[in-house]
């Protein structure tokens, strides 16, 4: 949630007086909800953005950096090369390593910077193995790298140094092939040392220049001249000289907030070309589409997590969550780069078309006449280094492994979060919460979740309860857990400054607050007015933090309560854009260095703690609003805090699109829109496309009327249970879906071309999605839609209605009549899908509940499906092997199950209750084969009009191994 430009100027000024001014806060904040969007000059543009700006005065062109082949070190592990700007005589160091599973990591950085620049530590799982580069060539004008992969080389271009990545005669990727290569090296302010010199610190002086002097100077055969040091003083100082004229290199003002930037301009540039590709995704997260646009003449896409107040639509603006991930995509190979970097980072993403290139003596080839599309982005970030890995496919699935080798793969939910969550800004009390949940069981309406906001905290307090309005916590929690059902509750990572406060005294008394540029506890305003903000990325702080969490500290908490992390962008109401200064500090490092990464650390070290307080059996759930690469591996997001809009209802799919592209599956919109109050068609159809996306929450602002299912007429309540319901029979899929996230990487919720990718039709289709491969969604999230055209995949393929059983041929838009109970919804033929259509008031009642397969038909009569079944909700599947996992398969009238697993130790009582065949023929018979080669006939009916045969109470258990023959 977010708090609007007017009522926190007001908030700042009346600081002092934070608990009597709630009320007024909260007043304003909603006279300023009729605002239409975000104020946008709250926020940055690249022009506005000292570095992007200075960085984008840089065309395209002759790059002045060059690689001294003379310095080539070549170990089993990695390659190393330096480079010279050949303008101001700045060394960098390039270093190559090719990675394990057909990947390559470039890292540039000074080959002696004056201090250590930031590399993002954490987000890697582990240091990725390395496999032997070989030289192939090597001459004047550059050399050539075997990658041992499909003829595939690394050719580095001396004069300017640019770098190819090819196979056979195809060129895959290029770098710096645009002349876009920019490295602000770390100098010391010359005017600043200059204002100081006297006869005592000129020595000293001196001192300073033979350091630049070493370390710019080049040699006369590789340094690209015979300057004498004075030459070469006289260059760097006018080197220097020129980059000084340019305003906010040592110090910018945005607004009222000044940054000091002690450290000078540190930014980096590096730009790479995808010849025969004009389709590229990725970088989430941005209100857009899901094919990333052409910035040329505008601004590029921003990644800075921040908190935009009701954000804008098909805008390129930052949000609240950054993952530097770009995937490339044509009918021959996909591709990702992967830009490790946490501080503030636009890219810029230009169309072109790839003309002849000769790359030197070294290449036997010229590339083709014919010109072709050609996509080139470019990355700058404000500090840092370059860090690059080339992830080269060359299949979507290959590029979410390599990814996932690198980051980690989505956590693994319980069933539970899974279901159903029911949310707002807030619950007023314990009899509020009391009652919602006995109004969804007089409803007859599932759910697993309830939750609380801010306002069941004590004065915005974390950690703890009202004690007026939750006086007695645990009450209420088992009064959810009697039935089954959990509860989650906030904890920002902003905390009120308050000597009262336990929370705040622990973190001040161990130092552990962020700190400001003089060395003070950085505050700044958020809910509970005054806050502080620990530092998250200090690993004690991080531990102390999990700590909290135990039962003993967090008073009230028990087992079935779970976290939700807000505002941890961080959220910073007073501060620059709405969040940190850059010039704070985070230890040695300033905030500028790891401002992205900041929202994933809050996120960690909760996830660690809830898996602490169980002694590590249970797993945790946690949802955050901020994220970065890596985040996938510590719970849920969700898209922030939308509008009760249709245009808002539409983007949610390309943006939980975009983010499973880069890792992120457990993704989610506020269903129903977090502001404004949605027109009842708009609810109902927000249900059903929340009811088929990961995650499963609907959440409301303060001051809009309460949304609770059963508020908007019986009609309307039957078609929200109904969207429901349908999403708690298709648990089976959606937690088979996610152990495979969780041990492949794979997304959960696709985009068509993942599965399609020589399908060109799909590559920009975001109004429909596939779940896993096998279940085709297309939402309905226009007003007053009579109907629908879906695009249904696959040449030769077939696709059969989920509700009527109608079988569809693939590769054809189909034109679908909708009425407001329709949820355009198809499985694919070849496919098996388990369901269970018993459905009761929350997933865990239903965990041994039997299973209904729908196995559906290809052209050529077979099917392919999964089952996986464990406890639910502990580790126990990963550390003691106790889950199923099973193999459906059906071929040449035979339905068999197989295990998957031989090594796992799991039983289950649920059983196979009903089989429903789609395109089937009309058996004469059908017997069952038991495990222990027991057989016996199995009850059917035939629907000859739909080609539907369903059979009856086979009767086996779901773990065990069974055939079905059809005679």
């Amino acid at each position: 949630m977010t708090e609007p430009e007017g009522a926190k100027f007001i908030a700042a000024k009346m600081a002092p007086s934070v608990d009597r001014m709630v009320p007024l806060l909260v007043a304003l904040l909603f006279l300023c909800l009729g605002a239409e969007a975000v104020d946008r000059s709250n926020f940055k543009t690249c022009e506005q953005s000292s570095f992007c700006k200075r960085q984008r005065e840089l065309k395209p062109g002759q790059s002045p950096y060059r690689a001294l082949l003379d310095t080539l070190e070549l170990s089993d592990s990695r390659i190393t090369l330096q480079l010279i700007n050949d303008n101001n005589k700045v060394r960098l160091l390039l270093e190559l390593y090719r990675l394990q599973g057909n990947m390559t990591r470039v890292k540039i950085n000074e080959l002696k910077p004056l201090k250590p620049r930031y590399e993002v530590p954490d987000v890697l799982i582990t240091d990725p193995p390395t496999e032997p580069m070989t030289l192939v060539a090597q001459d004047e004008n550059g050399l050539v790298l075997s990658l041992g992969v499909d003829e595939q080389r690394v050719i580095v271009s001396a004069r300017p140094f640019r770098l190819d990545i090819v196979e056979g005669p195809t060129v895959l990727l290029s770098l710096n092939s645009r002349g876009l290569l920019t490295f602000e090296h770390l100098r010391l302010r010359k005017d600043t040392i200059s204002h100081k010199i006297t006869s005592t610190v000129g020595s000293m002086w001196d001192s300073i220049k033979s350091v630049f002097s070493s370390k710019h100077d080049a040699d006369t055969e590789d340094g690209g001249g015979s300057e004498n040091a004075e030459q070469a003083e006289d260059e760097d100082e006018q080197a220097v000289k020129e980059e000084e004229d340019k305003p906010g290199m040592w110090e910018e003002t945005f607004k009222t907030h000044s940054d000091s930037k002690p450290n000078g301009p540190s930014s980096i540039s590096l730009d790479f070309s995808f010849p025969g590709v004009d389709h590229v995704y990725g970088i989430p997260e941005h209100a857009d589409t899901l094919k990333l646009k052409n910035t040329d003449g505008g601004d590029p896409y921003r990644l800075y997590n921040l908190d935009v107040f009701q954000y804008e639509l098909h805008n390129l603006m930052a949000l609240y969550g950054a993952v530097p991930v770009i995937i490339s995509h044509n009918t021959q190979r996909t591709m990702g780069i992967f830009w490790l970097n946490a501080a503030e980072t636009w890219v810029d993403i230009s169309s072109s078309t790839a003309g002849k290139t000769v790359f030197g003596k070294m290449m036997d080839f010229v590339q083709g006449s014919n010109e072709a599309p050609q996509t080139d982005v470019r990355w700058i970030s404000e500090s840092g280094i370059i860090d690059v890995f080339v992830m080269l496919g060359p299949k979507p699935n290959d590029v979410f492994a390599q990814y996932a080798s690198l980051t980690g793969t989505q956590a693994f939910p319980s069933l539970s979060m899974l279901g159903y969550h029911q949310c707002r800004w807030n619950y007023n009390d314990q009899e509020d919460v009391k009652a919602v949940d006995e109004g969804f069981d007089e409803h007859d309406i599932p759910y697993d979740f309830i939750w609380l906001d801010i306002e069941h905290t004590d004065g915005k307090r974390y950690f703890t309860w009202d004690p007026n309005k939750f006086a007695q916590p645990k009450e209420m929690l088992q009064g959810l857990m009697d039935k089954r059902r959990k509860m989650v509750a906030i904890v920002d990572p902003h905390i009120k400054v308050d000597s009262g406060y336990k929370i705040h005294n622990e973190i001040r008394s161990k130092n552990f607050y962020v700190k400001t540029k003089d060395g003070a506890d950085y505050e700044g305003w958020c809910w509970p007015g005054n806050s502080g903000y620990p530092d998250f990325t200090n690993p004690e702080m991080r531990a102390w933090w999990a700590s909290q969490f135990a039962y003993d500290q967090y008073k009230g908490s028990m087992e079935n309560l779970y976290t939700w992390n807000d505002m941890n962008e961080p959220s910073v109401f007073n501060g620059p854009e709405v969040t940190m200064h850059k010039d704070a500090l985070h230890g040695s490092w300033e905030h500028r260095d790891v401002h992205n990464i900041y929202g994933l650390y809050v996120q960690r070290a909760t996830f660690e703690g809830l898996i602490q307080r169980s002694g590590g059996i249970e797993r945790p759930f946690v949802l955050s609003r901020a994220f970065f690469a890596g985040s996938q591996r510590y719970g849920a997001i969700w898209t922030g805090d939308n509008a009760a809009e249709w245009g808002h209802l539409k983007i949610s799919i390309p943006m939980c699109l975009s983010l499973g592209l880069v890792g992120i599956s457990f993704c989610g919109a506020d269903v129903g829109g977090f502001f404004k109050h949605p027109s009842t068609e708009l609810l109902v159809r927000w249900y059903q496309a929340g009811a088929y996306q990961p995650f499963f929450r609907t959440h409301a602002h303060l001051d809009t009327p309460r949304r609770e299912p059963w508020l908007f007429g019986p009609d309307n309540t039957a078609l929200i249970r109904e969207a429901i319901r349908q999403r708690y029979a298709l648990l089976p899929l959606w937690y088979q879906l996610f152990y495979n996230a969780y041990r492949t990487g794979q997304p959960v919720m696709r985009a068509l071309w993942v599965e399609y990718p020589k399908e060109p039709a799909t590559f920009a289709i975001e109004d429909e999605y596939l779940l896993g491969k096998d279940l085709l969604v297309h939402p309905v999230t226009d007003e007053g839609a009579k109907g629908v055209t879906a695009y249904l995949p696959g040449k030769g393929e077939v696709w059969y209605d989920v509700h009527t059983f109608q079988k569809h041929k693939g590769a054809q838009n189909l034109y679908i009549p909708v009425t407001m109970s329709s949820i355009p919804v198809f499985q694919r033929g070849g496919s098996i899908i388990s369901r269970k259509n018993r459905v009761r008031r929350s997933s865990v009642c239903m965990e041994t509940d039997p299973y209904t397969l729908y196995v559906a038909l290809s052209p050529q009569g077979t099917a392919e499906g999964e089952i996986y079944i464990d406890d639910f909700h502990t580790f126990n599947f990963e550390k003691e092997k106790q889950f199923i996992h099973r193999r459906l398969h059906f071929s040449d009238n035979a339905l068999s199950s197989s295990n998957l697993a031989p090594d796992s130790n799991f039983s289950t009582a649920a059983w196979i209750e009903k089989v429903i065949i789609l395109g089937a023929s009309q058996p004469n018979s059908i017997s069952l084969t038991a495990a222990d080669g027991t057989k016996s006939a199995v009850e059917f009916e035939f629907d000859s009009a739909a080609s539907v045969l369903t059979l009856r109470k086979p009767g086996v258990n779901a773990g065990a191994d069974w055939t079905v023959l059809l005679q």
